[in-house]
């Protein structure tokens, strides 16, 4: 007379077809009741309910025939829906159990309202409906077992008794309670399968996270969030971009390689990468390689910020390493390595190709044209601590960064000479209100930036410097 109550394959729930699959996959899980042997249970239940009121003369012989529709209905109603065109109708289950609450509504009026036998059917049918289909489902078969029943007390009438015998009404209650039991129980046991495989889902979902978090080491955090999030597929394709390019090295490394145990100078080269990929990451630069002591870094791709923003963030990003190199090199020279490391850094801003470059089974994102050139030619131009750029970057980021001319270069792929200028500093940090300051001697080093100075580390910062003072007059004197 009704469906099984549970069957998540039929929810629709993207979710708990994942979890019903890997729960059918583990062999703890226990299977859900199907349809066909739910409703053999149920119209089994009612045939009983049938039969005790026909051995009692409390309904007329002639429901005989309803007993064998009751045994026959579960099989044809099975057959209908596996082996015909209904098969393929949306939401099939909840349709039949409807069928269902009429063909139940119809006996409960047949019979003529009798009190604890209706009741039994009437339990039965609402408690599949809320289980199928919830709260909607179980108005609807309300409403469809009361009109079927209403017309058959139309045509029927009512019983002489609302009342059923004893033995009529133990079998009424025993069957609805078989029913209920069993399907509560195969319930029961689906909704711990399918925790069980929430939880597998759990674990793995945490596993493929912390996997993709050491993965995220490889490549750059813009491009990893890129692939993660769907925004871009993993394929070889590449675009044009006008991008803002980024190369730079360490003046004095191979000299210093030198001197160095390789297992201090691993160290310290990782110390190094490790201090500028967070200055980088702080403005938005996506990280190319390291190669040996040298970054490539661009601006642009895969998120841009605009043009002229992507260049100034580029240009800052340099500012900002060759600010924090200086006091890197103060704790190098702490540690008692004395060679002079300095940093000198290349941008040019141009189109370039970017994308995925190589094979099927390899790729690197990474860029390629005649601006990359363009940029590492400068980094190897330019002097320890010395930043220096195209014209094209220059036009960007003049009126925020003061620049000096640095006349023209011949670069292998431009047909004319290339303008180049040298990036001074900020504008707003030049003059007598500038915020960083630094002085470095033989003995001495001081770099001050006093926009990234709290009030609390101002006052030891005067008490220091008062102290240090007072130490040099009193040797002077």
């Amino acid at each position: 007379m009704m469906n099984a109550p549970v069957d998540l394959r039929s929810t629709g729930s993207t979710a708990s077809k994942s979890a019903l699959l890997d729960a059918q996959n583990n062999p703890v899980a226990i299977p859900p009741m199907p349809d066909y042997n739910g409703r053999i249970l149920a119209y089994t239940a009612t045939g009983s309910v049938i039969a005790a009121g026909l051995s009692q003369n409390l309904f007329p012989a002639w429901m005989i025939w309803t007993l064998a529709a009751a045994l026959i209905w579960p099989h044809v109603a099975h057959q209908l829906t596996r082996r015909t065109f209904l098969r393929h109708s949306a939401r099939i289950r909840q349709k039949m159990l409807l069928v269902d609450c009429a063909i139940g509504g119809g006996f409960i009026g047949t019979i003529g309202l009798v009190v604890i036998p209706s009741i039994s059917v009437l339990l039965m049918l609402m408690f599949s409906c809320l289980i199928i289909g919830g709260v909607r489902q179980w108005v609807f078969g309300s409403l469809l077992t009361i009109a079927a029943a209403a017309v058959a007390v139309w045509i029927v009438g009512l019983a002489p008794s609302p009342h059923s015998p004893l033995l009529t009404s133990l079998v009424s209650i025993l069957a609805t309670g078989s029913y209920i039991c069993v399907t509560a129980f195969y319930s029961h046991q689906q909704a711990r399968a399918l925790m069980m495989a929430k939880t597998q889902i759990q674990n793995q979902r945490e596993q493929s996270i912390a996997l993709s978090h050491k993965l995220s080491k490889y490549l750059s955090p813009q491009v990893w969030q890129s692939i993660f999030t769907g925004e871009r597929d993993v394929r070889l394709e590449t675009q044009r971009k006008k991008l803002a390019v980024f190369f730079s090295d360490i003046k004095g490394f191979t000299e210093l390689s030198e001197e160095m145990e390789p297992e201090a100078l691993t160290e310290l080269l990782n110390h190094y990468f490790n201090e500028m990929s967070e200055v980088a990451l702080k403005y938005g630069g996506t990280i190319d390689k390291f190669v040996g002591d040298s970054i490539m870094i661009f601006f642009g791709d895969p998120t841009s910020q605009g043009q002229k923003q992507d260049a100034l963030s580029c240009v800052s990003m340099a500012i900002d390493m060759r600010k924090h190199m200086k006091i890197m090199r103060q704790k190098w020279r702490s540690q008692g390595i004395k060679t002079p490391l300095e940093i000198r850094m290349g941008i040019s801003t141009g189109y370039t190709t970017v994308g995925n470059f190589g094979a099927e089974n390899r790729m690197d994102y990474t860029i390629i044209g005649k601006e990359v050139n363009l940029a590492s030619r400068l980094e190897s131009l330019a002097e320890p601590g010395e930043i220096l750029i195209s014209y094209e970057t220059f036009s960007l980021i003049k009126d925020r960064i003061m620049c000096r001319d640095k006349g023209e270069i011949t670069v292998k792929g431009f047909g004319r000479p290339v303008p180049i200028y040298e990036v001074v500093d900020f504008r707003r940090d030049m003059g007598p209100n500038r915020s960083f300051l630094e002085h470095e001697h033989s003995g001495f080093a001081m770099y001050l930036d006093s926009d990234k100075i709290t009030e609390r580390e101002r006052e030891t910062i005067l008490s220091a410097l008062e102290d240090a003072a007072d130490r040099l007059r009193r040797e002077e004197e």
